[in-house]
């Protein structure tokens, strides 16, 4: 070979190579540079990935690839095919880890679970997944046995409809609120009531939301917040059944509170505010205004991993075993899981849903400026949830459809099409892999985030789906409907 080949056949070595470095989604760059093929694949990729980690846990987690935003599906060269890149300089790809554990779409109703003698207006299950209660109109919170599929306890307490209800971190209490403004607690073990009802609001609750475990005294859940229509927020200790607070800067009707991991509160109100408290002292901190209209719904990407508590989905068992740890290490289990999601994300976003038909993604703990108005809807935004894995965030809207948007940014991904008539609510799977629907056509459907399309159409029900929620072990899927039933949906 003559000199001039040799060093074009070098030439054209180089052309297919590129000098690439891993980056952690923190911007973290653990590892040097090093080349690959420009037709390297995905898999590939993973293995070169496994083979630089020394961790046992990070050598079996799943990882899907990027560059540029851009995810590396078939190979590098081909996901950069229609972009300038420099290749004599070095390319960041970014690795993201995945969930270890894969839910599998639901597919069939097991249980239709009747009892309740009107409209199911919300249904729930414990952050173990081995508990559902549900409230409804009828005056009622029932228990559910979810072995045998079957009623556990009829609770009867409260004097007007079931609006909310939200269990504490460690299983151990239900707190439900009415139209009458009462919140009343309830032992899931027992279906008696707790304490005394907890009054003082003057019109129906909107909002309950529990102290989240990583920060309760000793592992102990007992504060609750609530919100009301009359405008105020009430922070309650649930073993006395004491008011601690009265927070009452809003000037209409909050419509949605949800307690931080920071220790900070934030509500949301007809006023077309968003306000930011401290939990423990009460004082307000700031005002996040945006919104031309009513705010109906906020949601942080530190939602699941703090309503799932010390409860981690990766070890959920198909018959799950009792727990026996005591409130300090539940407490510790929790610090530890929430303190492993804010290593990923970096900080706590919330974002907020109005009738304004817009969404607004905030730095609550930081600014009172947003970080993204997040448009496309053209009716009413519902509801609003952070996947668990904090990546991606839906809402649901009075428009007929879903839309998907990026949890770091709030740009807009993709648009889920299928429903005919309003969606009302929406649950993830554990893995971030799926998102189930419930809307006004009675009709509950699985959306696919591989795809962004319609994974399974789930009719059933009779009326207006109200709610649903999917159980923490990603074994089950719960509605409630209009039509007073709850529905078992398994695969």
């Amino acid at each position: 070979m003559t000199l001039e080949e040799e060093i074009e056949s070098m030439q054209e070595e180089d052309e297919k190579q590129a000098t690439v470095q891993f980056v952690a989604e923190n911007g973290q760059t653990m590892f040097q540079p090093f080349e690959v093929p420009r037709d390297i694949s995905p898999q590939k990729l993973q293995l070169v990935l496994k083979a630089l980690f020394t961790d046992e846990a990070d050598k079996n987690r799943p990882y899907l690839f990027f560059v540029n935003d851009a995810e590396i599906k078939e190979t590098l060269s081909e996901t950069t095919k229609f972009m300038l890149i420099d290749y004599e300089k070095t390319l960041h790809i970014v690795y993201q880890p995945q969930a270890v554990f894969r839910v599998r779409g639901v597919t069939r109703c097991t249980s239709s679970l009747s009892g309740h003698g009107e409209p199911v207006i919300s249904s729930l299950f414990s952050p173990d997944g081995t508990k559902l209660a549900s409230g409804s109109g009828d005056k009622t919170v029932r228990f559910w046995d979810l072995t045998t599929e079957t009623p556990l306890f009829e609770c009867k307490g409260h004097l007007n409809w079931v609006l909310a209800i939200s269990w504490s971190p460690d299983c151990k209490t239900l707190a439900s609120g009415d139209k009458n403004g009462h919140v009343i607690c309830w032992d899931p073990l027992t279906g008696k009531q707790k304490v005394r009802s907890m009054t003082g609001h003057k019109q129906w609750i909107t909002s309950l939301a529990w102290e989240p475990l990583h920060l309760a005294s000793g592992g102990v859940c007992r504060k609750l917040c609530s919100a009301s229509k009359d405008g105020d927020i009430r922070i309650w200790d649930t073993l006395t059944g004491t008011c601690m607070r009265s927070l009452t800067s809003h000037t209409a009707s909050v419509t949605s509170v949800r307690w931080g991991g920071s220790g900070l509160l934030y509500s949301a109100s007809q006023d077309r505010t968003i306000k930011v408290w401290g939990g423990d002292d009460g004082v307000m901190i700031r005002t996040l205004q945006g919104h031309g209209h009513w705010v109906n719904v906020l949601a942080l990407n530190t939602d699941y991993v703090m309503r799932t508590g010390a409860f981690d989905p990766k070890d959920a068992k198909i018959v799950p075993d009792e727990c026996k740890e005591s409130g300090p290490r539940l407490r510790e289990l929790a610090e530890k899981r929430y303190k492993s999601v804010i290593d990923i994300v970096g900080e706590e976003l919330l974002v907020s849903g109005s009738d304004d038909f817009t969404m607004f993604m905030w730095k609550p703990q930081k600014e009172k400026k947003s970080i993204a108005r997040m448009t496309g809807h053209q009716q009413l935004v519902n509801d609003v949830k952070f996947s668990p894995d904090a990546r991606l965030v839906a809402s649901a809207s009075f428009d007929k459809s879903i839309r998907i948007w990026c949890g770091k940014t709030g740009k807009f991904i993709a648009v889920l099409r299928g429903h005919v008539r309003s969606v009302y609510q929406l649950a993830w799977s554990a893995d971030s892999r799926l998102l189930v629907s419930g809307s006004s056509d009675s009709t509950l459907k699985l959306w696919s985030m591989d795809t962004k399309k319609l994974h399974t159409d789930l009719p059933g029900h009779g009326d207006e789906v109200y709610t649903v929620d999917w159980s923490p072990d990603g074994q089950k899927v719960v509605s409630g409907s209009k039509d007073k039933l709850l529905r078992l949906w398994r695969y």
